[in-house]
């Protein structure tokens, strides 16, 4: 009888024992199941990540924003307008090329002598990336600029006519354009938001926001 009522006990042990391992099984599911949430888990795309405020993009971890492309000029006026935010290794400078590019340019002179008299003067009025044409069938004419957006390119035509340079002309060319991006790792986001700002001032340029690339 004694062993009857001791076989009885331990089998009372042991379903306890069972029932409350269970319970402590689906509890922990369940708490698993509410917090991972993986229906609620999304990855952002690039443009959702761009439409970040600045210190969301800021918090994010291992990110880099690109903007560019830019011209020569136009590289050293953007440049020189984040100079205050002290980047220091943070930035740096990658080359890429664009292709086709709209390619703004005053028709060639009668010799190289005219060209680099009418360059000195165009260089005078602040038009840094002019630049005489050397070689090919536009030799002694005078390059301005390139753009990628036809638009842009008359845009800038016009700006030209009213500073007193008349006669320049788009041509669309189809070998690639060499231009520069400035990458920033890491941001803040009073980084973020300056560039933002900055721009409208450059309408060639695009911001480009993501993972950063491990090779560099």
């Amino acid at each position: 009888m004694r062993t009857i009522v001791l076989l009885l006990l331990l089998a009372n042990f042991t379903l306890f024992g069972y029932t409350r391992l269970d319970n402590v099984g689906s509890g922990e599911s369940v708490r698993l199941t509410q917090q991972v949430r993986p229906d609620a888990i999304k990855l952002l795309t690039a443009q959702q990540v761009a439409a970040l405020g600045p210190s969301k993009i800021a918090a994010l971890a291992d990110v880099c924003i690109e903007w560019g492309p830019f011209g020569e000029g136009d590289r050293a006026k953007a440049l020189a307008e984040i100079e205050p935010l002290a980047l220091g290794r943070l930035l740096t400078q990658k080359k890429v090329e664009t292709n086709p590019a709209f390619w703004v340019y005053l028709p060639k002179l009668a010799s190289k002598q005219a060209a680099d008299r009418r360059l000195a003067e165009l260089q005078a009025a602040g038009l840094r990336d002019a630049a005489v044409v050397d070689t090919g069938p536009q030799r002694n004419a005078i390059s301005l600029a390139a753009f990628r957006a036809e638009e842009t390119a008359n845009a800038y035509v016009k700006n030209l006519e009213r500073i007193g340079i008349a006669n320049a002309q788009v041509m669309l060319r189809q070998q690639s354009l060499a231009q520069t991006a400035l990458v920033i790792r890491d941001p803040n986001a009073t980084t973020v938001a300056r560039l933002k700002a900055l721009q409208p001032q450059f309408p060639e340029s695009e911001i480009r926001i993501g993972a950063c690339d491990k090779s560099g």
